[in-house]
């Protein structure tokens, strides 16, 4: 692993509070001084912000290139201003819930971990969710040990520090179930096992998934088992750029049925979002499930 930094100027529609917190990612963690730390793919991160400049710097794989990762990872080719306008036209929750969680990007993660983050996410919380996958990177990914002067370079915190790559699904497969279940997965350890072996082996291609459209991408990942609607949607968003994509959980049954139509069919409610946002259906989705989970 080696240190690198890029600083991304006049960058606008990015607040580190509204991007970690906003329920699409679990292993970002906010440190002392306002940064936030994550383990990504190619490593780790640490992301600062000073008013319009974020400061993105990270212990990672040698021949990754940094700038080109940030690039797709935090959306930054997307107008943001463009798809607000769009989805808040004639619409007062919506303008609410977009000034309440202005610096929301739509996260582009790796869609292996996706799969199995929201495989977890089933009847869970968010911290249990991110001690669970702690729990499994530990166990079966690889280490990244840094020294204190090292991680002192990268959060401004004076220790050594210990995190863990989220195992490849080779690596994943290869964790009995007995182990999977020391990590707290509950009764999800035969869905988190059947879907790292299946990868593992081919028999689901992800890459291939993702270049499909919507609604059979979609359908294909329902093929899993442990995979519903609603994390098939959760995977799509956040790591397949189907941005057509809307989950649909308890907070947005609630908001949807509050302002726009009422009904608790999740399909129905899949349509009609789609209807009214089209292919920013995700992007109004994020606004609305953190406007209505944080103010509730």
């Amino acid at each position: 692993m080696v240190y690198k930094k890029i600083i991304l100027k006049d960058v606008n529609n990015f607040e580190l509070k509204d991007i970690f917190e906003c329920g699409q990612c679990f292993r970002w963690k906010k440190e002392p001084n306002g940064s936030y730390t994550g383990v990504v793919k190619i490593g780790v991160l640490n992301v600062s912000k000073f008013k319009s400049m974020v400061e993105i710097c990270g212990y990672i794989n040698e021949q990754a290139d940094l700038k080109s990762f940030c690039q797709d990872y935090f959306d930054l080719n997307t107008d943001y201003d463009k798809a607000k306008k769009i989805i808040s036209k004639n619409d007062t929750t919506m303008k609410e819930a977009i000034k309440f969680g202005k610096g929301i990007r739509i996260l582009n993660q790796d869609p292996f971990e996706m799969l199995i983050s929201y495989i977890i996410s089933a009847a869970n919380n968010i911290p249990r969710i991110s001690k669970t996958i702690e729990n499994i990177s530990r166990e079966c990914g690889k280490k990244i040990s840094l020294s204190i002067d090292e991680n002192k370079k990268l959060t401004g915190n004076n220790e050594a520090k210990v995190y863990y790559l989220f195992p490849s699904p080779k690596e994943l497969s290869k964790c009995t179930m007995e182990k999977l279940r020391e990590c707290n997965l509950g009764f999800r350890d035969k869905y988190v096992y059947g879907a790292a072996k299946q990868v593992a082996d081919k028999k689901i291609e992800l890459n291939i998934i993702m270049l499909k459209e919507y609604k059979e991408a979609k359908k294909e990942l329902m093929l899993i088992d442990g995979v519903g609607s609603k994390v098939a949607d959760c995977i799509l968003l956040f790591s397949m750029k189907k941005t057509e994509a809307f989950p649909v959980d308890t907070w947005i049954i609630k908001i949807m049925n509050e302002v726009y139509v009422e009904t608790k069919n999740l399909k129905k409610i899949n349509e009609y979002a789609f209807n009214k946002w089209k292919e920013y259906a995700g992007i109004a989705q994020q606004y609305l499930f953190y406007y209505k989970r944080e103010n509730s």
